[in-house]
């Protein structure tokens, strides 16, 4: 058995590293089979030599985080544990530079994990970026935080979001209202997205002079897009015709995400996904870089990792089987 100990340097420091009742410690010790002891601003690790070190070492890495004025969330701490699970913990160090963007409410939007910090890089340097994985990744709202601050910077003069009306397993039947009315039930995800970086009242007053526009695929066909700043959501309920026709609509100046999750796809027939053909036809082209999400980039509740392991898990069985 192996002993360690860290002091770190006030209690508020203990207080956010330590976490509320010491539950920051209670994960570590639950994820890498250690015992821990806190007393004020020390602390204690005890149990197999390799352990003892990777929880220094994720402890560490939490106290960079902590210093960058990163707020050490649930999530936040498990991602510690698993960099210093996998030896990488010094990795952490580039999660704690500038913040994209300000939502309305004054929080600071930064990447939180190393494939987002990755996707982010993909979209400053590309014209076209597709963003890959699963529920959770932060692949549409980190889209919207790039979109938004490129709009404030003036590199864009508007910002287009688009995704396709397909239902997501269950027939909805007749809406009520006009078409903007019926197709808004499809949209809510971006919206929300939008109204959490600007506030209602600044979202509806760039709607109102056309400065943002959130709308059906169908109606993009047809237009050039200069000079804009294009999400295209859910992409993986496209046709490969209409991913070409999004694709093709960009003009000068203007700047594409696709973002989507090719398992869940929601088209009766999946093998005609444009998402898929996508990632086949254009992973060589210049100026189109293609980042696909893990479960480790998830960064909703700690159970949509757990979710999307054991639904992988049974689909690789399903295949073997």
């Amino acid at each position: 058995m192996a002993e360690t100990r860290m002091e770190v340097d006030s209690m508020d420091t203990a207080l956010a590293v330590f976490g509320s009742g010491d539950e920051n410690i209670r994960l570590l010790e639950h994820a890498l089979g250690v015992t821990a002891v806190c007393r004020g601003t020390e602390l204690k690790f005890t149990g197999p030599e390799q352990a003892v070190q990777k929880a220094r070492r994720a402890v560490d890495a939490m106290l960079s985080l902590r210093e960058g004025g990163t707020p050490l969330e649930e999530q936040t701490v498990r991602y510690c544990i698993s960099l210093a699970d996998a030896g990488e913990e010094e990795k952490v160090q580039e999660l704690t530079g500038d913040c994209i963007a300000i939502t309305a409410k004054g929080r600071p939007v930064r990447p939180k994990t190393l494939g987002q910090k990755q996707y982010v890089e993909n979209i400053l340097k590309n014209s076209v970026t597709f963003g890959v994985g699963p529920a959770g990744t932060g692949k549409t709202y980190l889209a919207v935080a790039m979109a938004v601050k490129a709009f404030k910077a003036r590199q864009v003069s508007r910002i287009i979001l688009t995704r396709p009306a397909v239902e997501a397993g269950e027939k909805l039947g007749f809406l009520p209202g006009d078409l903007q009315n019926k197709v808004d039930p499809y949209l809510r995800p971006l919206y929300d997205a939008l109204f959490d970086m600007l506030g209602a009242e600044s979202y509806q007053k760039l709607l109102e002079k056309q400065l943002i526009e959130v709308a059906p695929l169908a109606y993009m066909r047809g237009r050039t897009l200069d000079d804009a700043f294009i999400i295209l959501d859910e992409a993986q309920n496209t046709s490969p015709e209409q991913m070409k026709m999004v694709l093709t609509r960009m003009g000068a100046g203007s700047k594409v995400v696709v973002t989507g999750d090719v398992t869940q796809i929601d088209l009766p027939d999946k093998s005609r996904s444009g998402l898929v053909d996508a990632l086949h036809v254009l992973k060589n082209v210049q100026g189109i870089s293609i980042m696909f999400f893990t479960e480790k980039d998830v960064v909703r509740h700690r159970l949509v990792q757990e979710i999307i392991r054991a639904y992988d898990k049974a689909q690789a069985a399903r295949q073997k089987r």
